[in-house]
């Protein structure tokens, strides 16, 4: 009993010491401002042992360090750079040969219209405290547009904060752009944090409960030999024998934005392991709402966290300013997390103790710590909840569907189907229950569009007016009905309406071109490198031929319609031939052909019937697509719908056929992705 006591009085004693901690800063704050940990939430009169002191210390002019008893961060003054994190006796987890402006840092892509991209790294000028209370420390480093930087900076102004709490084992960076009235237009493609980690320690990637590996080295891809682009390197010279000949690519462990919620690093081979994980806990502030494909972890070992980007999807996502044009938005908070294990053996559970973190994290958003006046805290946000349901009067009779596991959600309002090219503003999206119901939680005061899509039907849903979101507002719409593109009963259908060409054939990857994480994943396979190329090897003298009735989609209808390469780094146009047969006298009237493409690269897709030299083509979607998909191994882009009138003409009772050409051919990575296509005849 005597030791317990002694122990108390021990660790009361620390504790005391601890809240007479001062911070000392020059010129940012002053040097008497106390920071101090007060007594526990449960008001009890010891201290658990998890309470930690939040202190700072400004020593030196230019440098940072901000540290909870858990991890110490240290951070650049004014500029914001985190130069160093210090986590479990290692004194900085980030990669100490980069410079400290190349370690952790915020950056982004912009250019004025019809100019070259600048590829920006943003450092504050004034650094300031934000908040200095018991347990919670917010630091800003801000960064002021002034027009005489115009055309070599970006006119907006950036504010670069970072949170830190008494017993977290991280901490939270987030960043607040303002525009006032009166700035230059200006575009910008990408928004991002970046974590670069020690290179001789971090070696296992993980970023999902499938997707996760012992990685090549920066030095193996500098060793390898580079493949078609820049990102896709051959690794023929590595440390590691058993990733001899697999091809690294950074876009193979891309994550839609719905899934990309937790990814990382494992020091495997420590002794003592340690993970350093990206945890983001919403999506509000990501571009182009929940489908979008975006960037995860990659080798360098690299963690990002992708705010906004062109990445599959192409140019026309990018957020473009007018003259003048107003504007401010807060993206994140994120969590930037650290844990350890006791043995190397133990290593993997740092993956399962990120999930339950992130569930945590998930489950505190909103949260209620940020001191900045432009986040809108729990309470001031609003809820809308309703019921989704289908009326397609040819099926089951027109009676009414519910839209079970649809998307739904909240953007800026615009056109049906507008969310998924807007990049300004925030959006919010849930899924529908199997009875079409829905929730929308945590939605910031506002004007928006409700919209929705709905795997197994085409099109998109717009709810009919605008809704305005009011702080703390509670929104009932009660029934919402969604009638989906349709002018006739179905002939034939192939593929499934879900905006993705997953369920068509993928083929086998090259032996010599294989990631080797994805040989057990069949579902993954589209991941692979150079499937483009298989196009050729399948089909070496005739483009591919799809016959109603005899083909099926998962076997014979290849996944991507791509140019030809026929050598010499020359390509031509291809074209894909649908037969059916119409058994019956035709109807007359027009017939629809409802083509939905999932992706588009630098694409014109011409639709001829019956006629496949017939100049101009009955139908042609025009130079569409940016995306890049398929050279970056997506399965998806953006949507596109095109209901085609055909009129009867076009049609012969018996054989038909329908081409499909992809005019345009000057590369390997030109073509579209095909999510459903179906022909329905004249109503009667």
């Amino acid at each position: 009993m005597k030791e317990m006591g002694l122990i108390k009085k021990r660790v009361l004693m620390l504790w005391l010491f601890g809240i007479t901690m001062q911070l000392v800063f020059h010129g940012g704050c002053s040097e008497k401002t106390p920071f101090r940990r007060g007594l526990s939430q449960n008001n009890s009169q010891e201290p658990p042992l998890s309470n930690y002191v939040v202190k700072l210390n400004n020593g030196s002019n230019d440098k940072l360090v901000v540290d909870n008893g858990i991890i110490s961060v240290t951070l650049s003054n004014p500029e914001g750079y985190v130069t160093g994190i210090s986590y479990n006796g290692i004194d900085n987890i980030l990669e100490l040969e980069n410079g400290e402006h190349d370690r952790g840092y915020f950056d982004l892509v912009w250019n004025e219209p019809g100019k070259s991209s600048y590829f920006q790294r943003i450092h504050g000028t004034k650094f300031s405290i934000i908040t200095a209370k018991e347990n919670l420390v917010e630091v800003s480093f801000l960064r002021t547009w002034d027009s005489p930087l115009n055309g070599t900076n970006i006119p907006i102004n950036i504010d670069i904060r970072y949170i830190f709490r008494g017993g977290d084992s991280g901490f939270y960076p987030y960043v607040i752009f303002d525009r006032p009235k009166g700035m230059p237009k200006m575009e910008v493609d990408q928004i991002r944090f970046v974590y670069r980690l020690q290179r001789s320690s971090f070696n296992y990637m993980a970023i999902d409960d499938k997707k996760q590996r012992r990685m090549p080295t920066r030095r193996d891809r500098q060793m390898g030999q580079i493949l078609a682009y820049p990102e896709a390197v051959l690794l023929t010279n590595t440390s590691n024998p058993q990733i001899r000949g697999e091809v690294d690519d950074k876009y193979q462990y891309s994550l839609e934005n719905k899934d990309n919620k937790l990814h990382g690093w494992i020091s495997a081979d420590s002794h003592s392991p340690v993970g350093f994980w990206m945890i983001t806990p919403s999506n509000e502030f990501r571009n182009c709402g929940p489908n979008k494909l975006d960037l995860t972890s990659h080798v360098g070992p690299i963690t990002l966290s992708m705010f906004v980007s062109t990445h599959y999807a192409g140019k026309e996502v990018t957020m473009s300013f007018e003259e003048g044009e107003a504007y401010k938005k807060v993206f994140g908070p994120i969590f930037i997390y650290l844990n350890s294990a006791k043995t190397k053996d133990s290593s993997l559970s740092l993956w399962s103790d990120a999930v339950n973190q992130l569930s945590k994290e998930v489950k505190s958003w909103p949260y209620d710590f940020p001191r900045s006046k432009d986040y809108v805290q729990p309470n001031a946000r609003g809820k809308v909840l309703g019921r989704l349901l289908i009326q397609d009067r040819y099926i089951k009779g027109g009676r009414f569907q519910n839209a079970k596991n649809a998307y739904i959600g909240l953007a800026l309002p615009g056109n049906a189907g507008s969310w998924q090219r807007e990049s300004k503003g925030y959006q919010f999206w849930t899924r529908t229950d199997r009875k079409g119901h829905f929730t929308i939680k945590n939605i910031i005061p506002g004007v928006y569009n409700l919209y929705a899509w709905i795997p197994g039907f085409i099109g998109d849903y717009k709810y009919n007016t605008t809704i305005t979101i009011k702080k703390g507002e509670v929104l009932n719409l009660y029934k919402l009905i969604y009638k989906p593109p349709r002018n006739g009963p179905t002939l034939w259908e192939i593929g499934v309406p879900d905006r993705s060409a997953t369920e068509f054939f993928v083929p086998d990857p090259y032996p010599t071109l294989m990631n080797k994480l994805y040989n057990d994943q069949p579902k993954e396979k589209f991941r692979q490198y150079g499937l483009w190329d298989r196009y050729v090897d399948l089909y070496p003298n005739n483009d591919l031929v799809y016959t109603i009735g005899v083909n099926k989609f998962n076997k014979d209808w290849f996944f991507a319609h791509v140019t030809r390469n026929i050598g010499n780094n020359t390509y031509k146009p291809t074209t894909w031939q649908i037969i059916f047969e119409h058994q019956h006298d035709l109807f007359k009237g027009n017939y629809t052909l409802q083509l939905a493409l999932a992706s588009a690269k630098d694409s014109e897709l011409q639709v001829r019937f019956n006629d496949p030299n017939i100049n101009p083509p009955q139908f042609t979607t025009g130079q569409i697509g940016g995306d890049n998909s398929i050279a970056r191994h997506g399965m998806h882009g953006l949507y596109w719908l095109y209901s085609i009138d055909v009129p009867s003409h076009h049609f012969v009772k018996g054989k038909n056929i329908i081409y499909l050409t992809q005019s345009r051919a000057t590369s390997p990575f030109q073509g579209v992705m095909y999510d459903y296509i179906r022909l329905e005849r004249p109503h009667n």
